[in-house]
């Protein structure tokens, strides 16, 4: 007999239905939880940060292009264009889409020609970055509209090979501005290595920078800013279509203080010398010209120069990729002089009618040292020893001012400093101490020294741009500082109120006389290099500056001179002028390296140079002493035809 199923009270019924439905509703409520917190994490992912998960599904298959800004361009004071940015028809290669480049390569260069430096240079990038095969390579740039053409014809059979059009910097004026405006080329990884975040821009292949000169100097405001082009792309990388574009910004139009009918005169008159020649406005210190000889074509550096055109400008020794006007420095030679009679004169160690006697020479400590006239100028007053530039008067000046006072004459003038100018390797130049010597050489200052800083010698240094300034602080009065910028699209940069000198009037007048007197009195210096017409005279001062030591033995056997020497160990010419005399208007100076005497060489380029100033182009004949005129005829008719001919060069090219 089975067991007896044992019956169930009621109560136990009860409370099993209890235990249960207690269960439900646990079960039930963690069920109606899990499914709240889902639906919640749905709503979040959904709603809140549905913009984030969106942004991530759009990078799959959109990828951001930059867009090059156009470059500004670069203008002379009167709106001649300087620096320019032109179409520029340019061949690319994009690896992944070329898939075997050598055979798409070798198919190009059948139907145009490559050039085999450009084409090392894209094989060489292609190799750097082979970790990107979807980045494109420059194989030909500025290739002609004929080529574009052919390639496009022939693009079934050139896959991955793209004809492009951007923007070239091209410089319409050449070598005339290449010291001023100076040149870009693409950026280098030593360009990259000086920046610690280099703007996306500059991680293009290609991109142009500024190497040199304004160009490099403002290159923030002249490069503007970036656009982007939003372009979809496939799962292999590939772009399908472009869906958006927001364009960039275009850098700053400069307009330069640079006159470029100035300038390209200056140029030419210097002609083949090594030298430079800088024309500032006394009033407003603007840089009218700073022309440096010989030149180049900056062209040639945006187009990629030549290894041998390269190594021509390197290994000449005039050395025409320095900017002389205001990286070379110089032994002012005489043009100093004036610094020391304002020195003298401000410290009450001499007066304008007290005479010094000059019998060639004179002795200080056991030295003698010389004038450059050997039988002397015998009894010379201020306005006397500036007009034949006597140097013995100097050195009697300098005993009895000092190095210190000097110095700092020169300095008041605007030598000895680093003008803050967007050109490139400034000079700061030198107005020597007795600390100079003592922190530069660990040497006392000694009395020869002085003696030989009172006529531009010895530590002496100054850039011709130094120069320009000092003569147009000594024609105007004022502390003029010399500017480059005169607007920035279209508006006009201030100029600063020049606030005058802290020098007696009276003593800078008296220095403008004898300036006076050095260009137009028979016996100065710079006499045949007069300005005759009304209101037009000039006032200057002449300079030759020696690079060599002349010994005793020498002068008794006589100086060798200039022209027997080699070009090397020749003296500096320099002239420093302002005109007109009685309301000076500009300043001028040049320095022919080795080019001799200050009279005979410098002068007549500068007073050819301050005409141009003054008469805005070629002056009337008229205007020149009648023994020059002839001479000042044909050279006008000979730079005109060398003008012409550059123009017509610039409009085949």
């Amino acid at each position: 007999m089975g067991a007896q199923t044992m019956k169930r009270t009621p109560r136990d019924t009860a409370d099993s239905a209890r235990r249960i439905t207690r269960r439900a509703l646990l079960l039930g409520g963690a069920q109606v939880a899990f499914g709240g917190m889902l639906a919640l994490r749905m709503r979040y992912m959904q709603v809140d940060q549905a913009d984030e998960f969106r942004l991530l599904a759009e990078e799959n298959r959109v990828k951001v292009r930059l867009i090059p800004p156009a470059r500004g361009a670069l203008y002379d004071r009167n709106g001649a264009v300087i620096a320019k940015n032109e179409p520029s028809y340019r061949i690319i290669i994009t690896p992944e889409d070329a898939g075997d480049v050598d055979m798409v390569i070798r198919r190009l260069s059948h139907l145009i020609d490559l050039d085999p430096e450009d084409l090392a240079k894209a094989r060489k990038e292609i190799h750097k970055h082979r970790g990107s095969p979807f980045r494109p390579v420059t194989l030909a740039d500025r290739v002609s509209w004929e080529a574009i053409s052919r390639v496009a014809v022939n693009a079934p059979a050139l896959p991955g090979i793209t004809p492009e059009v951007g923007l070239s910097r091209n410089y319409p004026l050449g070598p005339d501005l290449a010291h001023v405006a100076g040149y870009v080329g693409p950026v280098s990884d030593y360009d990259l290595s000086k920046i610690d975040a280099p703007d996306q821009l500059l991680l293009i292949p290609r991109f142009q920078i500024g190497k040199v000169g304004v160009e490099a100097k403002l290159e923030e405001n002249l490069r503007g800013k970036a656009g982007n082009k939003q372009v979809e792309v496939n799962s292999a990388g590939r772009e399908m279509r472009e869906l958006n574009r927001r364009e960039g910004q275009p850098g700053a139009n400069l307009q330069l203080t640079i006159d470029h009918r100035l300038q390209n005169y200056a140029q030419a008159r210097l002609g083949r010398d090594s030298a430079a020649a800088v024309v500032v406005d006394c009033d407003t210190g603007d840089i009218l010209c700073a022309a440096s000889a010989p030149s180049f074509d900056p062209n040639l550096f945006v187009r990629g120069i030549s290894v041998r055109d390269y190594r021509e400008l390197t290994e000449n020794k005039y050395r025409p990729l320095a900017n002389k006007a205001v990286q070379g420095l110089y032994p002012p030679g005489s043009t100093f002089k004036m610094v020391t009679i304002l020195a003298a004169l401000e410290a009450g160690e001499v007066t304008p009618d007290e005479t010094v006697y000059c019998p060639g020479h004179m002795e200080v400590a056991n030295r003698r040292f010389h004038c450059w006239k050997r039988a002397g100028h015998g009894q010379v007053d201020l306005i006397t020893s500036l007009r034949e530039s006597c140097d013995v008067y100097f050195y009697e000046l300098a005993l009895r001012v000092g190095i210190e006072k000097i110095s700092a004459m020169a300095e008041k003038l605007g030598l000895g400093q680093r003008y803050d100018l967007p050109m490139s390797a400034i000079a700061r130049g030198r107005a020597p101490t007795k600390e100079w010597k003592q922190s530069s050489f660990g040497q006392d200052w000694v009395v020869g020294d002085t003696v030989n800083a009172s006529i531009g010698q010895g530590f002496v240094l100054a850039s011709p741009l130094q120069l320009a300034v000092m003569t147009a602080r000594m024609a105007s009065g004022n502390y003029v500082a010399p500017r480059l910028i005169k607007s920035v699209d279209g508006v006009e940069q201030v100029v600063e109120a020049s606030t005058p000198l802290d020098i007696n009037p009276n003593h800078l007048r008296m220095v403008r006389r004898a300036m006076y007197a050095v260009s137009n009195h028979r016996k100065g210096t710079a006499y045949k290099s007069r300005i005759i017409a009304d209101d037009m005279q000039l006032a200057g001062k002449t300079g030759t500056s020696q690079v060599r030591n002349i010994t005793a033995e020498e002068r008794r056997r006589g100086v060798t001179r200039n022209e027997d020497l080699p070009w090397e160990r020749r003296d500096h010419a320099l002239f420093v002028n302002f005109a007109p005399y009685n309301n000076p208007k500009y300043a001028v100076a040049v320095v022919v390296e080795h080019g001799g005497g200050g009279s005979t060489v410098a002068a007549p380029i500068a007073r050819d140079i301050t005409l141009q100033a003054l008469y805005n182009g070629d002056p009337p004949l008229e205007a020149y002493p009648k023994a020059a005129r002839s001479k000042a005829k044909a050279q006008q008719d000979r730079l005109r035809r060398e003008r012409r001919a550059f123009l017509n060069r610039e409009d085949r090219a």
